[in-house]
């Protein structure tokens, strides 16, 4: 059953399309069943897995308004992980759903049938907390929040957590955070590296390890179509998200092992 984790920050440029691209490639690797679901308009999550968002014959956005079945839209890149693309589309899709009841539903549906067919379902989504960010938060089992070590990153972070939170108390009670990602990091910065301090004091384990530092390699791999992984998995920038797809399969499988405890210390009565 795929864990579904959403890649959400309401902050634009932290990230998140480079690190859903970048760890879909490295979960693949490892070897693990992925979808990437690009729910961004701008649709460069499916440019950067290598698939022309101009030449869809139907998107993520037919699937959320219930005209396309999931699997019928899906796509198996040349990375070895499947993608539900995304293109400009999605733009009119908050309108069309804005009077449409359960509509923060509509990803939830669409996937569900789905997570048996993956090992992780991982949702790129748009820089703001729109209702196609409701959607993806509200289908996820957990958020992963790439952020840059800088002063306004902090505070968007405090709001992203309360509208976590209170998205847990009416949508999905569920939901938790799989983890902040430190990302575009330099370690000659020492605003970079305070704030770095901080958010481990305040956030503890569920700061990544991993560091995703600024590298010109992982700038590059998206322009040939390619993930880091693809493109140079020996640079600086692949090792990292190669790093943090170990993290998170380590994770994983601690949750599994978490869950498979109660039921070895009740052994059945005879």
């Amino acid at each position: 059953m795929a864990r579904i984790i959403a890649i959400a920050n309401q902050k634009g440029g932290v990230g998140k399309t480079t690190t859903a691209v970048n760890l879909a490639a490295a979960l693949a690797r490892a070897p693990k069943r992925v979808l990437l679901v690009d729910l961004d308009a701008q649709g460069n999550a499916t440019m950067g897995s290598g698939v022309d968002k101009r030449e869809l014959q139907a998107s993520s956005y037919d699937v959320l308004l219930q005209e396309a079945d999931a699997r019928a839209v899906v796509v198996t890149t040349a990375e070895g992980f499947d993608l539900l693309p995304g293109n400009t589309d999605l733009t009119a899709a908050e309108i069309q759903l804005m009077d449409v009841a359960h509509r923060e539903q509509r990803l939830k549906t669409a996937l569900d049938p789905l997570r048996g067919d993956y090992d992780f379902i991982l949702i790129d989504c748009p820089p703001a907390l729109s209702l196609l960010t409701l959607n993806a938060l509200t289908a996820a089992d957990s958020i992963l929040v790439p952020m840059q070590c800088e002063y306004y990153a902090l505070e968007g972070l405090s709001a992203l957590l309360e509208t976590i939170e209170a998205l847990k108390v009416r949508l999905n009670p569920q939901l938790e955070i799989e983890g902040v990602l430190r990302t575009m990091f330099d370690v000659r910065n020492n605003l970079a590296n305070a704030v770095s301090a901080e958010l481990t004091t305040h956030f503890g384990d569920k700061v990544f390890r991993t560091i995703v530092p600024r590298n010109v390699r992982v700038a590059e791999a998206p322009s040939h179509g390619q993930s880091i992984v693809g493109y140079d998995k020996a640079s600086r920038g692949g090792v990292a998200y190669l790093g943090l797809a170990g993290e998170i399969l380590r994770r994983q499988s601690e949750r599994e092992k978490q869950q498979t405890r109660p039921q070895a210390s009740h052994p059945e009565n005879v």
